[in-house]
């Protein structure tokens, strides 16, 4: 059998984190970010999807066996962002503003070189109920 499936696995971290572009005054941040340019950070419970797509393996019937699957984004992402602010202790955002778009970029590429290249992978993270970012970027909804 060689038809393609989606298999996901939700994951939970939280963390804070500021918006703010160091090359724009106090007021241009402000305006630009609102409330999520606090100087004293603010939190987000986020939800982390992943989303692993391929042909189904005929001796186990996995796409990929999501107890690896899970133990990969926990030692990844997890362990790396949980409970931590995202601006002052990871260093993938030393020089990069902490969006849920840049975030789940991020985590793409910390997961990717772990998941078997033969597979595609998504990441759907919501930062909010009502706000959430995919990557790579699906045209289908």
């Amino acid at each position: 059998m060689n038809q393609k499936v989606a298999i996901f696995r939700k994951e939970h971290f939280n963390a804070a984190h500021r918006l703010h572009n160091p090359k724009w005054d106090d007021e241009t941040n402000k305006s630009i970010f609102g409330k999520c340019n606090n100087p004293h950070y603010h939190g987000h419970n986020y939800e982390l999807i992943v989303k692993i797509i391929g042909n189904t393996d005929p001796e186990t019937g996995y796409v990929i066996d999501t107890k690896k699957l899970s133990d990969i984004i926990k030692n990844l992402v997890i362990e790396k962002f949980d409970h931590k602010n995202l601006n002052e202790d990871c260093i993938d955002f030393q020089h990069l503003n902490p969006t849920v778009e840049n975030i789940a970029i991020v985590i793409y590429n910390l997961i990717r070189p772990a998941i078997d290249q033969a597979l595609d992978i998504q990441i759907r993270l919501y930062e909010t109920e009502n706000n959430f970012a995919d990557f790579p970027a699906s045209t289908n909804f």
